[in-house]
């Protein structure tokens, strides 16, 4: 009976899941109540040990924090499918910086023995989404946090319309792990040292469509056809989790023998050790809320392609990235995540994508330049002290 009930369940739309899942939580999870003006620093809880962007943000906040001398412990916090079950006492006083989605934030706190163990303190949301509009049961977890910050521009501008008043655009902090350490080099990742690389990086758990590396695939070979000197590297998880997708990807491939498929699973450091053994990162995606990928090829000075829309704007123009024109239309991602009434993305122009990735090909110079440029606007734009400013405005010390 509990099969068949499962069964039921997982037939029903993510976006109904998600908002029957968010309206059961917060009749049971604990609200946080008045906000403290002082917090002794602050407790960074999600899932952190994950392979997604949101855990990858939930690291990258506790570096930032840790280097402050601001970080008083983690926690995990979420579903029960990625978070384990909290054990311990939280450090008193201190603030939490939750990262976990609007939707799941109130599963978490109802999963938290004693329910009100976080009431009392200051709860600030991180929170990620990548459309300009954001789903009515997203306000049901605005009841849990009393702000919510949103790495750029983009998201806040759709966060405000769930909560409006609190909310506030803060990067994530990508320069607390600076340097980075890039580990590997071309012939420790099997790639050729006489071709010109290009590297597209993505989790299918992240909306094969919205990441769109068809578009990417498509631009490639109208940018090189079948040329033994350019190589692209689609470098990709979650293949097993959604094999539909996956095929999609290898039907989109066919026999085109410079194009290479990776799944293996990399540490951070080996991954910017990819990134810095390619000549440019391609991200012809339909939307983004930030962009960890772009950012960080940015910030390792390779050159990138990109859609020249949405999050990934904040921190990239057609100065410092060949940014790519686009028309928007409707969101359709064939999972229902993104399954709003009038949402739109971007479809990326495929061939002014090949263009700039031939420009590139033949301009080693150009290609410099490029990726000097995306660094020194990147180190720009997410300077840290829009985290200090965040800290100070919330009472964090």
């Amino acid at each position: 009976m509990l099969t068949l009930a499962h069964r039921a369940w997982r037939l029903l739309p993510e976006t109904a899941r998600r908002a029957a899942m968010a309206r059961v939580a917060s009749a049971v999870a604990v609200a946080p109540g008045p906000a403290p003006d002082r917090s002794d620093g602050a407790i960074v809880a999600g899932d952190l040990d994950g392979r997604n962007g949101i855990a990858a943000s939930g690291r990258l906040y506790g570096s930032a924090l840790a280097a402050r001398g601001l970080l008083r412990g983690t926690m995990p916090l979420g579903l029960p499918s990625v978070a384990a079950d909290y054990v311990g006492s939280p450090a008193p006083g201190a603030a939490v910086i939750a990262v976990v989605n609007a939707p799941f934030l109130p599963v978490g706190l109802a999963r938290l023995k004693p329910r009100g163990l976080l009431r009392g303190r200051r709860i600030i949301g991180v929170w990620a989404w990548e459309l300009s509009r954001v789903p009515k049961d997203w306000a049901i977890g605005a009841r849990f946090v009393h702000e919510i910050w949103a790495p750029t521009r983009f998201t806040a501008e759709a966060f405000e319309t769930v909560a409006p008043g609190r909310v506030r655009r803060v990067p994530y902090p990508l320069l607390a792990r600076l340097p980075f350490t890039p580990v590997g080099d071309r012939a420790a990742f099997g790639l050729p040292g006489d071709c010109f690389v290009v590297l597209t990086v993505f989790n299918l758990s992240s909306s094969c469509a919205r990441k769109n590396p068809q578009g990417a695939i498509a631009a490639f070979k109208a940018a090189f056809g079948t040329r033994r000197d350019a190589l692209l590297v689609l470098k990709l998880t979650g293949e097993k989790d959604y094999p539909e997708d996956f095929a999609a990807i290898r039907a989109a491939i066919g026999g085109a023998a410079n194009i290479r498929v990776m799944t293996q699973s990399l540490e951070e450091d080996a991954l910017h050790g990819l990134m810095a053994a390619s000549d440019v990162v391609l991200s012809l995606h339909r939307s983004e809320g930030f962009g960890l990928v772009p950012a960080t090829a940015a910030l390792l000075g390779i050159p990138v392609v990109a859609t020249g829309y949405s999050g990934t704007l904040d921190f990239m123009d057609a100065r410092s990235a060949a940014l790519v024109g686009y028309r928007l239309v409707p969101a359709r991602d064939g999972h229902d995540v993104y399954a709003l009434p009038g949402a739109e993305w971007a479809e990326p122009d495929t061939e002014e994508a090949a263009d700039w990735l031939r420009r590139l090909a033949d301009d080693p110079a150009l290609c410099a330049a490029l990726g000097a440029a995306g660094r020194a606007h990147a180190l720009r734009a997410l300077d840290d002290s829009q985290l200090d400013a965040a800290l100070d405005a919330n009472g964090i010390a």
